[in-house]
């Protein structure tokens, strides 16, 4: 009760093809593939890009402590 069966689904399918026509619905999928495959390169991109900007702060860091320990030897 309430749920979508396999021929709801079916006979929408088959509506959404009529309406638009495969090759519509074939240059659509292709556009919302690479949409996501964009999607997913800036995100890794971003990601890449956070843990070197960490990188570079972790060595600043440990950089100031030696400078500092240099110094109190002085």
């Amino acid at each position: 009760m309430g749920g979508i069966s396999i021929w709801q689904l079916v006979i929408i399918a088959v509506i959404v093809i009529l309406l638009f026509g495969t090759k519509k619905l074939r240059n659509l999928g292709s556009d919302l593939g690479s949409a996501v495959k964009g999607f997913k390169k800036a995100v890794s991109d971003e990601d890449k890009a956070d843990k070197e900007k960490d990188a570079l702060t972790d060595n600043s860091a440990e950089n100031v402590n030696a400078d500092a320990k240099e110094k109190d030897k002085v």
